[in-house]
């Protein structure tokens, strides 16, 4: 109940905004397209921190492999050189989860929302396209959810492949699983909820096609200092010397004999 009284203002905030864009003539299914839209253009500052954040872990990627086969017996001791390798860099490896972060509790204070649409309709059609009958309603309530949770799905299985460029094999492999895992929670959603998803999760391919295009990858420093950490340059190994030519031997001098006079 805490929870609920501190997203209570955040809440009546979100309700205003779909008022307000429902007042234009939109309906409430593309009002909530259209805050998508606005939450993430509000977010922009905070993705470029992301994506810079997420090119410099790919531009060091080779070292903090490195560090990590170096200290892979010792998880503490990694913890600290990888912290270390950090400051040194100015890599904020949390940066790539800001955007997410931010949009938890809009996620919940919409989820409030919608459930209150349940108890109370507002004036106007709650359909999707005439397609989903209420976004107030649980997503599986009718047979066109389904339709809405494999869209979410696709959807959230392209965002992750732009998003986890920098992840470990075993990290990507999880968050790719995990949209199928969460089909079981999501069920149990308001559709306006996993349309709010779903449209975020567009925004984020669409993000990703234009910074793969538009936005080239950071390379590691020319000249940088290089570190206890940093693994060491392959030199090539020198070439072998040619071997010297043997000398050709020197053809004996012959002599010719005089002829004896004959008696």
């Amino acid at each position: 109940m805490t929870l609920v009284y501190i997203l209570q203002p955040l809440e009546h905030l979100l309700r205003n905004v779909l008022n307000a864009l429902h007042s234009i003539g939109l309906p409430w299914s593309w009002a909530i397209v259209c805050l998508t839209l606005i939450v993430r253009m509000l977010l922009v500052p905070l993705t470029v921190k992301q994506i810079h954040s997420m090119q410099n872990m790919q531009a060091y990627a080779p070292e903090m492999k490195e560090i990590q086969r170096k200290y892979k017996g010792d998880r503490q001791k990694l913890n600290e050189e990888l912290m270390k390798f950090y400051k040194e860099k100015n890599i904020n490896p949390a940066s790539s989860c800001l955007p997410l972060l931010a949009q938890f509790p809009i996620f919940i204070g919409l989820y409030y929302t919608l459930k209150n649409f349940s108890k109370h309709p507002p004036p106007g059609d709650l359909s999707w396209l005439h397609f989903v009958p209420s976004i107030a309603a649980h997503v599986t309530s009718d047979w066109s959810g389904y339709v809405l949770l494999a869209v979410y799905v696709s959807s959230q299985l392209a965002s992750t492949y732009f998003m986890s460029g920098s992840m470990q094999q075993s990290q990507r492999i999880l968050m790719y699983i995990l949209p199928f895992a969460f089909i079981f929670v999501i069920a149990r959603f308001p559709a306006g909820l996993v349309l709010y998803w779903m449209t975020t999760n567009l925004w984020t391919v669409g993000q990703g096609l234009i910074t793969r295009r538009l936005i080239p990858k950071v390379a590691p420093p020319a000249g940088q200092k290089r570190t206890s950490r940093t693994p060491p340059k392959e030199t090539p190994a020198p070439a072998p010397a040619a071997a010297p030519e043997p000398a050709v031997a020197a053809q004996p001098r012959r002599v010719k004999r005089k002829k004896k006079a004959r008696r």
